[in-house]
């Protein structure tokens, strides 16, 4: 589901759950006909059920919907949160519902990592914003940095087909889904936006995001700016970020410092040396949890979407990235990523973490580099996720004790 570059769209950057919560709760409000909705995490907490409370009401007055969830990411989900969905009409299916083998789930590595929501064909968002309240800024000291954006222009229909397909290979009979009225062409003071919709998966696109990415580097010119919280990609890429620093391009990169996920950030961390000494500018965001997938470089050519630059959503799991091309959003862009790396809680990587660096250190970072860069070889021995149609709802709860952590 990879489509060509589509004229014509508007895109509204969205800032944390606080500026995209409240636009995504108005449509769903406003909907008349459907509502399609992916998402890798969605919690049973205050906003959860805001979303559980304005799709109720939605079913109960028509609205047709279809919700996929990811079976690792959402797993604590109550069974009530999703009978009380189901009986108000919403079509409720989860990826990869929990296969086990001892009760371990060899292949929770694979995960559905979307976020996206389509409203009525109209409108569609899409970003790194799960559906949580840790993705609010009164959370508390968890609260997750992130982005996403608002779309509205012909790129919504190839949104809205990703997700009807999607939902179709878990539903355990055909979706009977809405044919919508003919919506007017848009006038032409509505966006003039060049997007594309981008994804990931184990079949027929397994490296295109990649690619969008290592297309746009060889070709930069003044800067390359990335926020990614687990900046681990493979070698094609360090040596393009290298090669554009030593041409002139200023590469500036944003990695999470706040502790997240250990072991991620460990990996990560093996390629400070090789970034630093390239000439990359490396900066460690340390005032709460960056979660935000973003980049601009040069000044026209933007993304926002779910993937991580790391071996699991490069490799292993569904991801969608839109890719924008457009002077203004890519400014804007910019300046969102520049304000965290200058901010007072961000802190650069220079010489002096190479010269701490002692020889043990650098044989466990070599270690943990080259596990890291093949694990997704070795995650690929692991049975291949089959769709069998059942919900949470229809089966046992998963064991209490699976950890759960989105990256």
């Amino acid at each position: 589901m990879n489509k060509r570059w589509r004229e014509g769209n508007r895109v509204l950057l969205l800032e944390n759950g606080d500026e995209l919560f409240p636009r995504m709760l108005h449509h769903i409000d406003q909907a008349t006909h459907e509502i399609l909705l992916e998402t890798f995490i969605w919690f049973d907490d205050p906003a959860g059920r805001k979303f559980k409370r304005a799709l109720v009401d939605a079913a109960q007055r028509g609205v047709w919907i279809s919700v996929l969830v990811d079976g690792y990411g959402s797993h604590y989900l109550p069974e009530a949160f999703i009978a009380e969905l189901c009986e108000a009409g919403v079509r409720f299916h989860v990826h990869d519902p929990k296969p086990t083998w001892f009760r371990v789930r060899l292949n929770i590595l694979k995960r559905m990592h979307c976020k996206i929501m389509v409203v009525d064909g109209k409108v569609a968002f899409i970003g790194g914003i799960n559906i949580s309240q840790s993705q609010v800024s009164d959370f508390g000291a968890g609260f997750k940095q992130d982005y996403a954006v608002e779309i509205r222009g012909p790129v919504v229909d190839d949104i809205r087909n990703l997700v009807q397909q999607a939902a179709q290979v878990y539903a355990p009979e055909q979706l009977d889904f809405v044919d919508l009225p003919e919506i007017p062409e848009p006038e032409s003071d509505t966006g003039g936006l060049v997007v594309r919709l981008v994804t990931r998966d184990n079949e027929r696109h397994r490296s295109d995001i990649e690619q969008q990415f290592l297309i746009r580097m060889r070709k930069a010119e003044s800067h390359i700016t990335i926020a990614n919280p687990y900046f681990f990609p493979g070698y094609r890429m360090l040596r393009e970020l290298r090669r554009a620093a030593r041409r002139g391009v200023k590469v500036r990169l944003l990695v999470q410092g706040q502790l997240g996920s250990p072991l991620a950030m460990r990996a990560a961390k093996t390629l400070y040396d090789f970034l630093v000494e390239s000439g990359v500018e490396v900066y460690e965001y340390r005032e709460r949890q960056l979660h935000g997938k973003i980049a601009a470089i040069d000044d026209d050519w933007s993304t926002v979407g779910s993937s991580n630059l790391d071996p699991l959503s490069l490799s292993l799991n569904l991801e969608a990235n839109v890719f924008v091309i457009d002077r203004e959003f890519n400014e804007l862009l910019t300046k969102r990523i520049l304000s965290l790396m200058h901010g007072a809680k961000a802190r650069q990587v220079n010489e002096s973490w190479i010269y701490r660096r002692t020889m043990i250190k650098w044989l466990g970072s070599f270690v943990i580099y080259h596990l890291s860069r093949h694990f997704p070889g070795f995650a690929g021995w692991l049975p291949p996720i089959g769709p069998d149609g059942k919900s949470f709802a229809d089966s046992a709860a998963l064991s209490q004790e699976e950890n759960q952590r989105d990256v």
